[in-house]
């Protein structure tokens, strides 16, 4: 027993050391005295007026029939605003950013003589939704502060980025919802742009636009497409479809159409459509809100969803860009006032 003294000796002064180091250790730093604090300054979002210092747009206001001007940045704020819920991810935000600033950049290099004068462009579809703060504010109420703190984010992280091929900013078309795919340029319009082809969207399901129905009247849908039906119960036949598996051509008793007229024609959301007879009236099924060509947005905030950027994003819907500076161009729209 006499020989256990010693180990127990050693093991209680361990002990005891456990618990009077970590107080030693402390105790010089105990003091009154602090020489310095952790500061905390938190950095509040970027405000719209942050986004002030660019090239001025002059936007006609069509139901208040004036022109707004605002700086670039600011401009593209109300635009992402107007085209996008601002509750969708923010780098589906920032894509519609990029976009819009490409659009807008794009049309001040050319000449529009279907604007008023002494504006740039309107606040409509025609060229992009437009609103400015007191109407959004009316618009979101309380939820106005987040709302445009979020877009205004967006904004600023793309400040100045435009998306080009081959040097020059882009068409940079976008619509809603696809029907699973996005369509080739000269499907819609004339033109055949090698950035603006046809790729596969498949977020877009989860879109509340993604399906549609219209019924409309025997007699209505005969008068709006100058056609008289036949009396064996035929309502015509598509004849071909596009790369964007859209309705390229469609024949009713003997008279042609394309896909876009009908769908101009009869108001549907979208030119991937199909239809049948029921009780003297036309059911008519559609795929798809929009015209269908570059970027879709419910697709841009699926892939967002997926963990993609807004890089990302936009490549995949333009193809063969560049996601480059706007300054040189800018300088020419400058030179050119």
């Amino acid at each position: 027993m006499k020989q256990l003294k010693p180990v127990l000796i050693i093991f209680s002064i361990f002990i005891s050391m456990i618990f009077i180091v970590p107080t030693l250790l402390v105790l010089p730093f105990s003091s009154d005295k602090e020489t310095a604090n952790l500061d905390e300054k938190l950095k509040n979002p970027p405000s719209v007026e942050e986004l002030g210092d660019s090239v001025e747009v002059a936007v006609y206001r069509s139901k208040q029939d004036l022109i707004e001007k605002l700086p670039l940045e600011q401009y593209v704020v109300g635009v992402v605003a107007g085209e996008m819920p601002a509750d969708f991810e923010k780098e589906a935000l920032k894509a519609q950013a990029l976009a819009a600033r490409t659009y807008i950049v794009n049309h001040l290099l050319i000449d529009d003589a279907n604007v008023p004068k002494g504006a740039d462009v309107t606040d409509t579809v025609t060229h992009q939704v437009y609103k400015n703060q007191k109407e959004l504010a009316n618009l979101w109420g309380a939820d106005y502060e987040w709302k445009i703190n979020k877009i205004s984010e967006a904004v600023r992280e793309t400040m100045g980025q435009v998306l080009t091929y081959n040097g020059k900013p882009i068409t940079a078309a976008f619509f809603s919802t696809s029907n699973g795919y996005t369509e080739n340029s000269e499907a819609y319009w004339e033109a055949e742009l090698p950035y603006l082809r046809s790729v596969e969207s498949p977020w877009d399901s989860a879109s509340p636009r993604f399906e549609d129905t219209k019924i409309i009247p025997i007699n209505e849908f005969q008068q709006k497409l100058g056609v008289a039906l036949p009396n064996d119960g035929s309502v015509g036949t598509i004849t071909s479809r596009t790369e964007g598996k859209r309705v390229a051509n469609v024949e009713i008793s003997g008279k042609g159409f394309t896909g876009r007229e009908i769908r101009d024609k009869l108001g549907l959301r979208s030119s991937d459509f199909t239809w049948y007879l029921k009780d003297n009236h036309i059911v008519i099924s559609t795929k798809g809100s929009g015209h269908g060509v570059g970027m879709s947005q419910y697709g841009a905030n699926g892939m967002a969803k997926e963990g993609k950027d807004y890089q990302e994003i936009v490549t995949h819907y333009y193809k063969g860009v560049e996601i480059t500076k706007s300054d040189n161009l800018l300088k020419k729209v400058t030179a050119q006032r």
